[in-house]
């Protein structure tokens, strides 16, 4: 696939043409008939040379192949090394088996599958697999919303993120209930060259606690409070703490989602005795949306996933202590994608799933 030319520059099947140059060679030519065209004719092959801003030698070398061999003279010559032994169509062979078709019973190829059923090595698929981005070993997820008011809750939400109000805080509230206080029940063994940490896979459960956290989208402080429970009382609370932690001449736009508790008559009536507060709800389940979940996942990467704690009050003394430590130095996330993109994506995705129907002929 990827063989190297004597001057150590790459070489590969996907830019050559017969004999493995005439691309190359095409673009060339031009350039290599104007020592030879009617402008320079007569002149000195120093005038030439001037005038065309290139070497005298290399007029004289192509006016003397022109010579002896007309325009044929003025193609490249052949060039030692090896021709590409692999050749266009059996890269697109590969490319098209694996990602329209299955081996057999198997779901999806893998190297020496595709192997067999080519006749390439094993090495020679894993460099076209790597060339053009296919993981056939990898899969991802995804949830299709079923929200009847998706459109216009995408356009609020990802209007919010790009032209927040004048004079307002933006924060993305959600809560991170039932976390595991876990404690293994062996210690664990640490990390050692060639040989990644290692722990057992019981554990002891010493109960659970839920984080409530705002996420501030325009510096990425964060408000946090951590309740036993996990009810539309704890939520209020916490409403409660962050209206005392804004500044009062601000409004408050609160990006959460359709959970139970966010949305109970006790909420709403306190809602309506806080005209300042504004809650834009998500899509039913597209999570993906609220940025503080981009945030949970960092915290659950590098605290909770692998922490050991022997106790709920520990579990929960780690938490604020990793909060804390998160807003001395916070980090906003950016986001990129506008509503019209998102929703372009989603209808792409739709018209692949659901190609449209074939006109009747009768």
């Amino acid at each position: 696939m990827d063989q190297r030319s004597p001057r150590g520059q790459p070489r590969t099947s996907a830019s050559a043409g017969p004999g493995g140059r005439l691309r190359t060679s095409s673009r060339r030519l031009p350039r290599r008939r104007r020592p030879v065209g009617p402008r320079t004719e007569g002149g000195t092959n120093r005038q030439a040379a001037m005038d065309l801003g290139v070497g005298e030698s290399t007029v004289e070398r192509w006016r003397a192949r022109f010579v002896q061999r007309r325009l044929d003279g003025l193609q490249d010559e052949p060039r030692p090394g090896r021709p590409p032994s692999i050749l266009l169509d059996q890269v697109e062979d590969v490319l098209v088996a694996t990602s329209e078709s299955a081996p057999g019973r198997d779901t999806h190829w893998s190297r020496a599958s595709m192997a067999a059923r080519t006749g390439l090595s094993k090495s020679t698929i894993g460099r076209i697999w790597k060339k053009f981005d296919l993981k056939p070993h990898l899969q991802d997820s995804f949830k299709l919303s079923t929200d009847p008011q998706f459109v216009d809750k995408v356009v609020d939400v990802v209007g919010l993120y790009h032209n927040p109000p004048e004079r307002a805080v933006v924060l993305c509230v959600d809560e991170k209930s039932q976390i595991q206080a876990l404690d293994r029940s062996r210690p664990v063994l640490p990390m050692m060259p060639g040989k990644p940490e290692c722990r057992t896979h019981d554990y002891l459960r010493h109960g659970i606690t839920s984080l409530f956290a705002a996420f501030n989208i325009a510096d990425g402080t964060v408000i946090s409070e951590l309740h036993r429970r996990h009810r539309a009382l704890e939520f209020k609370k916490f409403l409660v703490t962050i209206d005392k932690a804004v500044p009062t001449e601000l409004d408050v736009h609160l990006v959460c989602d359709n959970y139970a508790t966010h949305n109970t008559a006790e909420i709403r009536t306190w809602l309506d005795r806080h005209p300042r507060f504004h809650i834009h709800f998500t899509p039913t389940g597209s999570s993906w949306i609220n940025q503080v979940e981009r945030w949970f996942g960092l915290l659950t990467d590098k605290l909770i996933r692998r922490g050991v704690h022997t106790s709920v009050k520990a579990l929960e003394d780690d938490i604020k202590s990793w909060i804390d430590t998160w807003n001395q130095d916070p980090r906003p996330f950016t986001w990129t994608k506008t509503a019209d993109e998102i929703l372009e994506s989603l209808a792409d995705y739709l018209a692949k799933i659901n190609p449209p129907s074939q006109p009747s002929k009768e």
